[in-house]
Order: structure tokens, then sequence, then C-alpha cells
């Protein structure tokens, strides 16, 4: 398996943890590692919120790509509370779509670290609005 998934899984997992906010915010359950194309790796928690105004880690660490002046993914590795690989929601795969409407299709995603098996974002996402 490429290195840079355990990278990934390490700083995903690192940034794990339940935290009360407030009484209306919790975060943390949550985590993504995302590298960009340029093979830095950025890192978010879930946000959820009393008023369903939350946000996915996977958008999360994608603001840190953004407010690094970076704007492409190369690969997506997120995590629940139990350490337990997820793939990204509908609203999440839309946002990668948007974000890179010519490629977003090559993004990959790790699905079984045991098995070193990842699928590409066009795999979960074969066809978009826009186009």
């Amino acid at each position: 398996m490429e290195k840079i998934w355990n990278e990934l899984y390490k700083k995903a997992s690192e940034a794990l943890g339940n935290i009360k906010i407030s009484e209306y915010i919790e975060a943390g359950s949550v985590a993504a590692a995302i590298e960009s194309q340029n093979g830095n790796i950025y890192v978010g928690v879930c946000l959820d919120t009393a008023c369903s105004l939350g946000v996915c880690a996977e958008r999360n660490a994608v603001f840190n790509i953004i407010t690094n002046k970076e704007y492409k993914v190369k690969r997506i590795l997120v995590l629940d509370s139990n350490n337990k690989l997820l793939i990204p929601c509908g609203v999440c795969r839309e946002f990668f779509a948007q974000l890179m409407p010519n490629n977003y299709q090559d993004i990959e995603i790790m699905v079984d670290l045991e098995k070193e098996e990842a699928i590409r974002m066009g795999e979960l996402l074969p066809n978009v609005w826009f186009k």
C-alpha cells in the first residue's frame, strides 16, 4: 500500500475526538484527512449542530485546503469515532464535483485499509446535474 494512505489514516485518527463546544454544537466524531494535488495533507472534523447547520469533516478539510490557496484534491480518507472508514455523503460528493468539475471523478477514496482497496469519486457520483 502507498505510504500516503497510512499518513492520512494517522492524521485523521489524531483529529478524532468527541468535543462538546456548547449545548448546541459538538465536533470531532468524524475526521477526514485529504491529500491535495501538491501532496500536502489537510484535516477536518465534523461539526454537528442542533439546528442542522453543521458541516462534514470532508468539507471542513477542504476549507483548510482552500485557506492554504490550494484547490485540487487527490485522496480522501474518512474515519468515524470507532476508527471505521467511511465514504463521503451525497452532499460532500456534490461539493467535490463542483470544486473540481473537470476531474472530480479521479479523487481516490480509501474504503478498506486491510485489503488496500480504494475507489474513485466517479464510482460514487458517475453523473452530475451540471454537465
